[in-house]
């Protein structure tokens, strides 16, 4: 099949098919003349590619697993997923925490602002730069 087919097929562009091939994330693929035929092992290595870049691999992690094989080290792409789901665990946390202290900082504005019979907002920033300046450095 053609690039185009192959684009069609896989939901990739040509231009991306084309970079997965010089990232040598494709295995060797034929020519007829100028064309490049791809088979249907291109078509799963694709569709592979795909799905990897779906659940938030970049090409250069999933490229470390591909290497022009026909089927891709099983045992390192179980790996791989074990340490993406700990990123995204890590990366929950911290979001969490960054919520939390958010939180925190519009409660107390709040209660700045409720407080003051007439609300300056510079009375309410006087009171809130230490636990603003605390808040930077956790970040």
């Amino acid at each position: 099949m053609l690039i185009g087919d192959l684009a069609k097929r896989t939901g990739a562009s040509p231009k991306a098919i084309r970079l997965y091939e010089a990232r040598g994330l494709l295995s060797r693929v034929s020519r007829q003349g100028a064309y490049r035929v791809y088979t249907e092992q291109h078509f799963q290595q694709v569709r592979l590619i795909r799905q990897a870049q779906a659940l938030g691999f970049s090409l250069s992690e999933f490229g470390s697993l591909a290497h022009e094989q026909s089927e891709p080290d099983w045992e390192k792409v179980l790996q791989q997923l074990d340490d993406k789901r700990a990123s995204i665990r890590e990366e929950m946390r911290s979001l969490a925490q960054l919520e939390a202290q958010i939180a925190q900082v519009q409660m107390e504005l709040q209660t700045c602002l409720v407080e003051m019979p007439s609300p300056d907002v510079a009375a309410c920033e006087d009171t809130r730069r230490p636990a603003l300046a605390s808040q930077s450095r956790l970040a």
